[in-house]
């Protein structure tokens, strides 16, 4: 059994509802999984008060907020942020860039690292978001794992979200499809065998 975490941001809940389906992939594999919000100084209040987004930052209560510190305890991390403009949120790069204390020891080197988003179009910045999140990974020594072709078949078929780079959701107000949560699901499973896996080597 692997320590995976997952960290997230979520403005109007529809990264919370992926982060949710991930973990529940993983935890059917066996995997030990910790939820967690990445910290939010920088969202006004007047936003945090507009319709919609009140009630998602109420409904996300039950999860604790992310820690630089606590990083290294898991065997494997996956990172979800909604996209802007192509790129992932300032809440997500703001703990990112907290990391150098971890990049200075080592202690992250060797965790895998997973990442998923969402956007509101289907050409609105999925890939891009995913790749630039990947930077994390890259500096700090961690193998990405992603979702690939092999996974989950919904991949090849779906006119949501979801690709090889990792799960992703279409940001309609409707919640997961079928495809985008099965594709979820499934990623979560493999991602927790590949972190074992390296966890016992």
């Amino acid at each position: 059994m692997a320590k995976i975490g997952i960290v997230y941001w979520s403005m109007y809940g529809a990264t919370y509802e992926l982060a949710k389906a991930i973990a529940e992939g993983a935890a059917k594999d066996g995997a030990e999984v910790h939820l967690r919000r990445a910290p939010d100084p920088l969202l006004p209040d007047e936003v945090k008060a507009m319709d919609g987004v009140a009630d998602a930052i109420d409904a996300q209560d039950d999860v604790s907020e992310a820690t630089v510190d606590e990083l290294p305890e898991f065997d494997g991390l996956i990172f979800g942020s909604p996209t802007r403009f192509g790129s992932p949120v300032a809440q997500l790069q703001n703990l990112f860039d907290q990391t150098g204390p971890h990049w200075q020891t080592g202690a992250l080197v060797g965790k895998p690292a997973g990442f998923f988003t969402g956007a509101a179009t289907i050409h609105g910045g999925h890939e891009s978001t995913i790749l630039s999140m990947s930077t994390f990974a890259y500096h700090h020594g961690m193998p990405i794992v992603p979702l690939g072709y092999g996974v989950a078949p919904e991949v090849q078929t779906t006119r949501g979200g979801g690709g090889p780079y990792g799960p992703t959701q279409l940001g309609d107000g409707e919640g997961l499809t079928d495809d985008e949560r099965a594709i979820a699901l499934a990623y979560g499973a493999h991602f927790h065998r590949i972190a074992e896996k390296l966890a016992v080597a």
